[in-house]
């Protein structure tokens, strides 16, 4: 997945990225592997086809492992958390971004805790952030939410 291929857009002032996911398919390979199946009296589709799996790119891409659900008490006790580990890193000017915007953040998220999807990376360390995924009304593509402020830009 290329830079470009990202769609994105930022709510409440930068402190979430919302960012659609894909379904895709991995592994779907037809490998010819010469023969005539005509002339050896075999089916015309005789190609051999390693297993093919839908994947959503976000998670395979960045090998997003998901966890179980939060309940509202332990959302809560985890944006605290998170908001207590994070303000020090951030430079002075951000600070007060991000806590007037976290809790705006918060509050969005809140209500939908039953609908989320929860993700961390593939390292699984426990101060990392949490991706939140979910499918907004009829969607068949997933969205993912992620922390603005946690985020470190690469330049593609």
């Amino acid at each position: 997945m290329s830079c470009s291929q990202i769609r994105s857009h930022t709510l409440f002032d930068g402190a979430l990225w919302e960012v659609e996911g894909k379904w895709v398919v991995q592994g779907a390979v037809d490998v010819n592997i010469g023969a005539n199946p005509s002339a050896e009296g075999g089916e015309d589709d005789e190609g051999v086809y390693d297993q093919a799996v839908k994947v959503v790119d976000i998670m395979d891409t960045f090998r997003l492992q998901e966890q179980p659900a939060f309940d509202k008490k332990q959302y809560v006790t985890y944006i605290k958390r998170y908001i207590k580990l994070l303000t020090p890193k951030l430079e002075d000017e951000k600070q007060e971004s991000f806590k007037k915007n976290i809790e705006a953040a918060t509050k969005f998220l809140l209500p939908k805790l039953g609908d989320l999807q929860l993700f961390v990376g593939e390292s699984m360390h426990d101060n990392a952030s949490l991706v939140f995924a979910y499918y907004k009304d009829g969607a068949r593509e997933p969205i993912f939410l992620y922390f603005g402020h946690g985020l470190k830009e690469i330049k593609c």
